[in-house]
């Protein structure tokens, strides 16, 4: 069993918990259920287009950085030019939650990315309940017609969708009615990061399709090179996380980005 098994076979016993405490009328009925979304897909394609985010832990690092409340950090991503924000709600393996997201929601002005192992129709609401704009969906977790169904109910619901690939099998959840498509480069059943590979991948995609440049981003030079290579959107986490002071590290990353 890989990792991803582990954690989807968890995620279905929480969303059938969630699901015996509240339903999905009962999510409609909050605040943010029927606020109007931010687009990412708008968002992403403005300087510097990095979706910078909030990430406590992983399975393949173990804690990353615990020391800061969620809006300690996406407030200075914001404040320092991200095109958005990517707050993970994992709780069991990555050290998320839906607060993660509530709590920064009325004070920040930049679309959010709901980052979670999206498996239910119950979950999309659950992301527009918290007040997120987008959602990912993870190739590797549903069936292209899981994907279409998910993201026809995400547009209806007002939010954007996210898919997630990382193998030429996996084109065949594209549909053009996907907002953005994220390449990761790192694979999710061994962690092992190749940035050529994403690449490939993404000159397999259609012609105008906004791609976004996932995980194992580790340096300006990777950055640089993802750029070049034609990448819309760069999702980073880890590299600003790792430090004592994300917010910091960010905006010198920026800078030193876009110093011209």
């Amino acid at each position: 069993m890989t990792i991803l098994d582990t954690i989807i076979q968890r995620k279905k016993e929480e969303i059938s918990a969630s699901k015996s405490k509240i339903s999905i009328e009962q999510l409609k009925d909050f605040e943010f259920f029927n606020r109007k979304t931010l687009s990412l897909k708008n968002s992403v394609k403005s300087k510097p287009g990095i979706i910078a985010e909030f990430k406590r832990q992983s399975p393949s690092k173990g804690i990353i950085n615990d020391q800061f409340s969620s809006l300690e950090i996406v407030s200075e991503y914001e404040k320092y030019g991200a095109s958005g924000i990517s707050i993970l709600t994992d709780r069991d393996f990555f050290g998320g939650s839906f607060e993660d997201i509530v709590s920064v929601r009325n004070s920040i002005n930049i679309p959010i990315l709901r980052k979670d192992f999206m498996i239910d129709e119950y979950q999309l609401y659950e992301a527009k309940n918290m007040g997120a704009d987008v959602i990912l969906l993870i190739a590797a977790c549903l069936s292209p017609d899981q994907v279409n169904d998910f993201t026809e109910l995400s547009h209806e619901l007002g939010l954007e969708v996210l898919l997630e690939i990382h193998t030429e099998e996996e084109l065949k959840h594209f549909y053009p009615n996907i907002d953005l498509v994220g390449i990761n480069n790192r694979n999710l059943k061994d962690f092992k990061v190749d940035l050529q590979h994403s690449v490939n991948l993404k000159n397999l995609l259609p012609k105008g399709v906004l791609s976004v440049a996932e995980s194992g981003i580790y340096s300006i030079e990777d950055f640089n090179y993802l750029k070049e290579k034609g990448f819309n959107g760069f999702l980073m986490g880890e590299y600003f996380m790792k430090n004592e002071n994300p917010g910091n590290k960010f905006r010198e990353f920026v800078s030193n980005v876009f110093n011209d």
